[in-house]
């Protein structure tokens, strides 16, 4: 039996989602009894409060890392919204080579990168973009999640096939590694070319982030869990990271005020920076 939850509890807690994380749970204390109360028994908590006290004292960040997964979904699939990728080939790849043919280097962000679908799809992209002349180029992605354990998930490169419908055998035959049972794993190629970090989007923006600003950011499918003043705020430290005529998308779900951000509407979920 899930363990019940005060309202004072509900609103500690929701309060320290928001303020640590910007995840908005105002309106979800059925979701959070549902994905802790039976956790919370099983583990001998005698409440929420005890138990928030326990996600507070723990300095090794694993309770952070339990709660984040909890009271979010971490569910992705290989090619997701595909036409984020047919424009990014079509249309941003030609521009950023032009602008980057001197340096040879792009810098693309998977900001909450989850399990690494995301960056491990766009690596490919690149792959079979570039050809014979990607050696020539830098165009390692960084991509980043506050939480650890998925962050070890995306280092690991495993799948499973049901989440790889997008792709074409070609991909599959190419940058996979057959594990037998459903399973693939991507190939050490792709792998190397994706740097993990953790990162929390509500810290402020590093400054080396501002020094090399980025080509694209990708924050997709997180911002569903902000409220406004949240998502307005996360916008703008994003801007000032993107490099002039840089390029930065949301998921298909997700909305950016347009009378509150810098960015140009290009088309839906894509928004570009200005120039200078």
């Amino acid at each position: 039996m899930a363990l019940e939850i005060t309202d004072k509890e509900f609103d500690r807690l929701v309060t320290y989602m928001h303020d640590n994380f910007g995840i908005n749970l105002a309106s979800k204390k059925v979701l959070v009894k549902g994905r802790l109360g039976n956790m919370l028994n099983e583990r001998g908590f005698k409440s929420y409060d005890e138990y928030i006290d326990a996600v507070l004292a723990d300095t090794s960040g694993a309770e952070v890392t339990t709660i984040l997964n909890k009271l979010t979904t971490n569910h992705t699939f290989f090619m997701r919204e595909p036409e984020h990728y047919t424009f990014l080939k079509d249309t941003i790849l030609p521009y950023m080579v032009e602008q980057n043919k001197q340096s040879k280097t792009l810098r693309i962000w998977s900001a909450a990168c989850s399990s690494g679908e995301e960056c491990y799809t766009t690596a490919m992209l690149l792959d079979e973009y570039f050809g014979r002349d990607k050696a020539n180029w830098d165009t390692r992605i960084l991509a980043t999640d506050i939480s650890q354990s998925v962050i070890n998930k995306a280092k690991e490169g495993i799948y499973h096939e049901d989440g790889m419908k997008g792709l074409s055998n070609d991909w599959k035959s190419r940058y996979f590694n057959d594990l037998g049972n459903g399973n693939y794993e991507i190939c050490q190629a792709i792998k190397d070319e994706v740097i993990f970090k953790t990162f929390n989007l509500m810290d402020p923006m590093p400054d080396k982030y501002k020094r090399n600003p980025f080509d694209l950011i990708f924050c997709r499918n997180v911002m569903i869990y902000f409220d406004q003043p949240t998502k307005t705020a996360l916008v703008e430290r994003f801007y000032d990271v993107v490099k002039p005529c840089g390029y930065f998308y949301i998921g298909h779900a997700e909305s950016v005020q347009r009378n509150e951000t810098r960015f140009d509407y290009v088309k839906p979920a894509i928004y570009r920076k200005k120039e200078k």
